[in-house]
């Protein structure tokens, strides 16, 4: 006789599955990893165990302790069903964004739910994450399991879900796509993978309004956004995301997602979330890239059964416009082809003399600041001059660095062209960097050009 002698021990050996319907016959086989089917329903399930029972065996979390977590939902239902078994009471904060099933079910395993706005900074006393860590200081026996930022978090999947995905395939794969929320899980297939001296590509799917993406290619963070995908993204930057166990990054919408997850579950019968959708959308990029003959795998990652009334609601698809046909605007790299201009930069030491002439040779408003490896350091924009030299604080002699600021508008080319939109809410231009190099400079009004000229060509 065969049986689990508790629910915990039915984590993980989840399913790799062949998709079908959704992937053309030119593509390379796409592969997904069914972690949907763990027992709440997520790969958090992995996490949660693997941290809970290295807390006991360190002595962080004793019998009667309470333990606290900021959380998407997912994370909070996996630590939720182990502190059942357990015997552990829980407190969890989520961002009013997260589905009421998430809520509700976390509830349902005896946990207290704690709600904070989702639209305020990372760094906000209302943020979730920083409600959590209040509520852990203020109570007693508490252990904060900070999946954002615990180096379990990522051993957790180097253990688990990365040695099981090698034993599945024997290592005869040619790339993953592995969502980047708190970024355990790319994270520790990837120092796995590498490990294992594989030359298996690590792709992370990051959605646009998360920081991730942004950060992996310039090294700088950006002004995240909200979006409406649950479970991947993130606005902070956390410790669990070790971007050097990553090779690549690509941006995935909303509607993607959604559109994605609605088809596997109608046509290839995975019922799985929203966050799926937008890790089965890029491992599909890739296999149209990639041809016959290689193998991608998609890490889906939690089940559909918490989006009941949301992205599986016709109504919820239809009142958010994500039933409406909409434009693809392409990527940064499309606007600089369209623009066919040199970028105009310089240097730190120049005299703002040189800067004036500059910006009025070019009829530019702004200068990237380069130091002497080529790398942008800051920018001078033409206000910046102005109100220098009206309060007499400098002259003309003296170096473009007494007045630069830092560059708010960092953009890699292959980003999407929707990105822009947030910089130029919040900056005067998009500087576009590639490995470490300003390769072009896009403002609104290059923008409107290239929209004026490819409206209705895509």
């Amino acid at each position: 006789m065969k049986y689990c002698n508790t629910i915990l021990e039915a984590i993980g050996n989840t399913p790799l599955v062949k998709l079908n319907k959704v992937v053309d016959k030119n593509c390379a086989t796409v592969l997904v990893k069914c972690e949907f089917l763990n027992p709440t329903g997520s790969i958090k399930d992995r996490m949660a165990l693997h941290v809970i029972n290295e807390a006991e065996r360190t002595g962080l979390l004793k019998p009667g302790g309470v333990i606290v977590e900021n959380t998407s939902g997912n994370t909070g239902l996996a630590v939720a069903m182990v502190a059942a078994v357990k015997g552990y009471r829980c407190i969890f904060t989520m961002p009013d964004k997260m589905s009421l099933e998430k809520v509700n079910m976390l509830k349902a395993f005896g946990a207290e739910v704690v709600i904070t706005p989702t639209d305020v900074p990372g760094d906000s006393p209302e943020h979730y994450v920083e409600t959590a860590k209040r509520i852990a200081r203020e109570t007693p026996g508490a252990f904060y399991l900070n999946q954002y930022h615990n180096p379990l978090n990522i051993d957790a999947h180097f253990h688990s879900t990365a040695r099981e995905i090698w034993e599945q395939t024997g290592g005869e794969f040619d790339a993953i796509v592995a969502g980047t929320g708190t970024g355990g899980t790319a994270s520790g297939i990837g120092r796995f993978l590498k490990q294992k001296k594989s030359k298996i590509r690590v792709v992370g799917a990051d959605p646009i309004g998360s920081v991730h993406y942004h950060y992996f290619y310039t090294k700088t963070m950006t002004t995240p956004h909200v979006y409406k995908v649950e479970g991947i993204g993130e606005d902070i930057l956390c410790d669990a995301m070790d971007f050097s166990a990553v090779d690549e990054m690509r941006q995935v919408n909303d509607k993607e997602c959604f559109t994605l997850a609605r088809r596997l579950v109608r046509e290839e019968g995975l019922f799985c979330g929203g966050a799926s959708g937008g890790i089965a959308h890029i491992a599909i990029q890739l296999a149209r890239e990639l041809g016959p003959g290689k193998t991608v795998i998609a890490v889906l990652t939690d089940s559909g059964s918490r989006y009941i009334t949301k992205f599986l609601s016709d109504a919820w698809m239809k009142d958010f416009g994500f039933l409406e046909p909409a434009a693809d605007l392409g990527l940064v790299e499309d606007l600089l082809k369209d623009a066919k201009r040199k970028p105009i930069t310089a240097r730190a030491e120049e005299p703002l003399s040189v800067i004036i002439s500059r910006l009025k040779e070019n009829g530019i408003s702004q200068l990237p600041i380069l130091d002497k490896n080529e790398k942008p350091i800051s920018i001078v924009h033409e206000v910046d001059v102005l109100h220098a030299l009206q309060s007499g604080k400098v002259t003309l002699a003296a170096p473009a660095s007494s007045v630069a600021h830092d560059i708010g508008g960092l953009i890699y080319p292959k980003a999407r062209i929707e990105e822009l939109y947030r910089i130029f809410e919040t900056d005067r231009v998009a500087i576009v960097v590639d490995a470490n190099k300003v390769v072009g400079i896009v403002s609104k009004i290059d923008m409107i050009d290239y929209l004026s000229r490819n409206t209705g060509k895509k």
